[in-house]
C-alpha cells in the first residue's frame, strides 16, 4: 500500500500550498506520488457536499447537525475512493498526499457540538470512516495551524483576487473561530502533528512551514 500523507488545516491556512510543495519534492526525489483533494469536486462523488456547502440544504453550518453533515463528506471519500484512487492508494512504494481528509470532519462538525459531546463524536467519526465504511487511515496527519483571525483576511483576499464564492464555512462569522477550538482539542487527542503557519500575527514563509513538515513525517 501507498503512504499516506494527510495534510489539514482551516481554510485560508495554507494546506493546498503545502500539498503542492510535497508532491513536487517527492517528484523531484524520484518517488511516486499522487495528490487527491478533498472535497473531490471534479467527481460526482462530491454532489451531496456542494449543496450542502453552497447553502442549499441550509443557509448556516449548524442547519446541518454535525453527525448529518459528516455522513455527507464521508459519503464523497467512500464513492471517490472506489472509483478513483483506491488504485493509487493500493501502489506499492508510493505517497499518496490528501489535502484534507476525516480530519476535516473531526474539525469543522466536531465544532457544531457541545465541549462534553467531543470524544464522543470522534470516536464514532473514526469508526463510521475507517471501520464502518473501510476507507484507508492514514500514516500522518499534519495539522497546519493558522488562527481564525489570519484565515479570514487570507480568504477575503482570495474570494477577491479569483472571484471564488466562499461557502458557508467560510462566510459564517463564528464557525472558524469554533473550528480552530475543535482542531487543536482533535490533533491533541489524535496525536495529530502539528505546524504553526504564523508567528507574531504574520504568515510564516511557506517555505519554513515544509521543512517543518517534511521533519514531522519523517520524508526528508
Amino acid at each position: 500500500m501507498s503512504k499516506l500523507i494527510v495534510i489539514d488545516g482551516l481554510d485560508g491556512s495554507g494546506k493546498g500550498t503545502q500539498t503542492r510543495m510535497l508532491r513536487a519534492y517527492l517528484t523531484k526525489k524520484g518517488v511516486e506520488n499522487d495528490l487527491i483533494s478533498f472535497p473531490m469536486y471534479e467527481c460526482d462523488s462530491s454532489s451531496l457536499v456542494k449543496m450542502y456547502l453552497s447553502g442549499e440544504l441550509g443557509q448556516k453550518p449548524e442547519d446541518n447537525n454535525a453527525y448529518a453533515a459528516s455522513t455527507l463528506f464521508a459519503a464523497d471519500r467512500y464513492v471517490s475512493y472506489k472509483k478513483v484512487w483506491k488504485a493509487l492508494y493500493e501502489k506499492e512504494n508510493a505517497v499518496l498526499i490528501a489535502d484534507r481528509y476525516t480530519s476535516a470532519n473531526a474539525v469543522h462538525q466536531l465544532a457544531k457540538l457541545p465541549e462534553s459531546e467531543w470524544d464522543g463524536f470522534l470516536d464514532w467519526l473514526f469508526d463510521f470512516e475507517y471501520v464502518k465504511l473501510g476507507l484507508p487511515e492514514p500514516d500522518h496527519t499534519v495539522y497546519i495551524e493558522m488562527p481564525p483571525e489570519i484565515c479570514r483576511k487570507l480568504i477575503a483576499k482570495r474570494a477577491k483576487e479569483t472571484g471564488r464564492t466562499v461557502d458557508i464555512h467560510e462566510k459564517d462569522k463564528t464557525h472558524l473561530d469554533r473550528a480552530y477550538r475543535a482542531a487543536l482539542y482533535a490533533a491533541d487527542r489524535l496525536s495529530w502533528a502539528r505546524v504553526a503557519a504564523s508567528k507574531n500575527g504574520e504568515v510564516r514563509d511557506p517555505e519554513e512551514i515544509f521543512e517543518d513538515l517534511l521533519a514531522l513525517t519523517g520524508l526528508k
